[in-house]
């Protein structure tokens, strides 16, 4: 069983859902968990990228956070139990790996792709739900060496860490580099036309974290450093931050063009083509790297430092004393990293191809599952259900 919840989900894991329903047809279980849930962030993405859709959509609660997790929790449980699987498995940092609560009530193993990812800022919801859930999984799957690293100074055992480059780098080589999904020039231009953008002189930007979008303070300075920018700045918001913008009454810089969300081909087409792009996502800043495209990151702190090693973004804090001092700098630094070149060193394309052939392995017992000895030994042990 896989669980998944919003769509840079879909995105990450989409080429291992194919494989994943190809191997093992019936016996592999897809699971939405209604996180994201409207046809704009959820069903294009699907066609899009010709996954197949979930087998079951969890009946959860949207109302709040916690409400959402707890009905998840529930939802979940009543389909491990129905359900019975070897393994469950989550993606991520979302509300939605939480739902693994439900698969370690019923001792079922748990596997999470993305693991011992950390921004060591505990402010963060998602660096709690990312520790949670590396501490209950029985398999990590983590992107980098500097990762597994970060999982065994907190006590997680070495063996259950599998590093296996970042999937996001297969995706892009699969779909949109090689041109399986690209739009046709006449319909990019078509698009572009209709937005009244020039091909080679806007920005792109994304804002969905919630220490930025539900907090006024934060989204006026973002929107400063839009009102900055030498470009139009092309807007592709989330439902949410939009009822933000209406919420604290904020005016839309001139240059500010604010539309509703478009699909993953639309979206890497117009990343490609930007000067540069803005945002709070952590899948977003790793395509940008991957495409050559410089980034504007606007976190306090993140737990993918190897964009800024690698010399392919640019931090801006929005929380930041000085932020509404920074805003010009750091477009000069985002222009300037236009006409450099660098490595972004996250994987070599063959990410859901390893994560794939180890679950395989797993499930055909050829592998353990390994964990703590709850006796202190430092004897490996193997769990029940191999």
């Amino acid at each position: 069983m896989l669980v998944l919840g919003i769509r840079p989900d879909v995105i990450r894991a989409s080429l291992l859902i194919k494989q994943l329903k190809h191997v093992l047809g019936d016996a592999f279980v897809f699971v939405w968990s209604g996180q994201h849930y409207s046809a704009n962030l959820r069903d294009v993405f699907f066609s899009q990228l010709q996954v197949p859709q979930p087998d079951h959509q969890v009946d959860v609660d949207i109302s709040n956070e916690t409400r959402f997790i707890a009905s998840l929790t529930e939802g979940l449980s009543e389909l491990v139990v129905r359900e019975k699987p070897a393994f469950c498995g989550f993606l991520g940092d979302t509300n939605t790996v939480l739902g693994s609560l439900a698969c370690a009530a019923h001792n079922v193993p748990i596997f999470h792709i993305e693991g011992c990812m950390r921004s060591y800022d505990w402010r963060m919801p998602e660096e709690k739900y990312r520790t949670v859930i590396d501490h209950l999984s029985d398999v990590i799957y983590a992107y980098l060496p500097a990762y597994k690293r970060q999982g065994e100074a907190e006590g997680l055992d070495a063996r259950s860490i599998v590093v296996t480059g970042n999937p996001i780098v297969d995706v892009l080589q699969y779909y949109f580099i090689s041109g399986r999904i690209r739009m046709s020039s006449e319909d990019f231009s078509a698009m572009l036309s209709a937005h009244h953008l020039d091909a080679t002189s806007f920005v792109l930007m994304t804002a969905h974290r919630r220490e930025n979008v539900d907090n006024r303070a934060s989204l006026e300075v973002i929107l400063e450093l839009v009102r900055t920018c030498p470009f139009p700045v092309v807007f592709p918001a989330s439902y949410r931050t939009q009822r933000s913008l209406r919420e604290f009454g904020l005016a839309r810089p001139h240059n500010l063009l604010l539309i509703d969300p478009i699909g993953y081909i639309e979206f890497l087409e117009l990343l490609s083509a930007a000067r540069y792009v803005m945002t709070d996502s952590g899948t977003v800043v790793e395509e940008a790297a991957i495409l050559g495209v410089p980034s504007i990151q606007m976190r306090s702190s993140t737990e993918r430092p190897e964009v800024y090693e690698c010399g392919a973004s640019v931090k801006f804090d929005p929380h930041a004393p000085s932020a509404f001092q920074t805003t010009r700098q750091s477009h000069e630094s985002a222009i300037k990293l236009r006409d450099t070149r660098w490595h972004h060193g996250l994987g070599d394309g063959n990410a859901s191809e390893l994560i794939l052939n180890d679950m395989l392995s797993r499930l055909g017992g050829t592998l353990p599952i390994r964990g703590h000895d709850p006796r202190g030994s430092s004897k490996p042990y193997q769990r029940n259900w191999m």
